[in-house]
């Protein structure tokens, strides 16, 4: 197992409604200790993550979470406020009734409009697969590759169940060849990381990772 790969692949993340700047902090620290991709953390923590860890780690927050059913247009003023103060990635989540009701367009479109505020920084789509029909999770493949999002995000971890190694497998079988996934959601030891990253995942999104990695080196890992 290389444990490197995988911790270099976690979004270290914290997006509890109860985290304090304490925990943000401490979550930080971790991140730069173990050269994480990234600190997941909620939009009003932003600034002052980006400050105290001074370029040191990229930073990374949610927008429209976790829900997803926010209009288009505070999604997009989300995403510019995060930028502004310093959010490096942008994780989104998709409006799940919009797939419902099969308006493709809508969800296009939103996803496009939030990609082009974004530029040349990583946009992630999050689109809650277990709320999902295979079908519906096969045409948000489609969707996100034709967007220009950079990655296709399993789950928020607030919803009934996180990544699953089917939709992974799914996920691989049907994105385009420039667009990335990110497992998300009930990783929890680290045999489940190094099979999603088998499979294709090449961001990991969890707060357990790093509590793991210490107990194997404890053990002599």
């Amino acid at each position: 197992m290389n444990i490197q790969k995988i911790v270099t692949a976690v979004d270290h993340t914290l997006l509890l409604q109860t985290s304090t700047w304490d925990q943000i902090k401490k979550l930080c620290d971790e991140g730069i200790e173990y050269n994480t991709a990234s600190v997941c953390i909620p939009p009003s923590f932003v600034e002052r993550a980006k400050e105290y860890t001074d370029g040191k780690l990229p930073i990374c927050t949610v927008i429209g979470f976790p829900n997803g059913y926010a209009t288009t247009e505070v999604k997009v003023f989300e995403t510019i406020d995060a930028l502004a103060k310093g959010a490096d990635e942008i994780d989104m989540v998709i409006n799940i009734g919009d797939l419902k009701d099969k308006r493709y367009d809508v969800l296009l479109d939103e996803i496009k409009r939030i990609k082009a505020v974004c530029g040349n920084k990583i946009l992630k789509v999050i689109i809650e697969t277990c709320l999902l029909t295979e079908e519906e999770k096969i045409k948000m493949c489609e969707i996100i590759t034709q967007s220009g999002a950079d990655f296709i995000k399993t789950s928020t971890g607030f919803s009934t169940a996180g990544a699953t190694e089917a939709d992974l497998r799914l996920f691989a079988a049907n994105v385009g060849k420039d667009v990335k996934i990110k497992a998300a959601g009930g990783i929890k030891n680290l045999e489940t990381a190094e099979l999603f990253m088998e499979i294709g995942a090449s961001r990991l999104g969890t707060s357990s990772i790093i509590n793991l990695i210490r107990d194997t080196e404890v053990q002599g890992y």
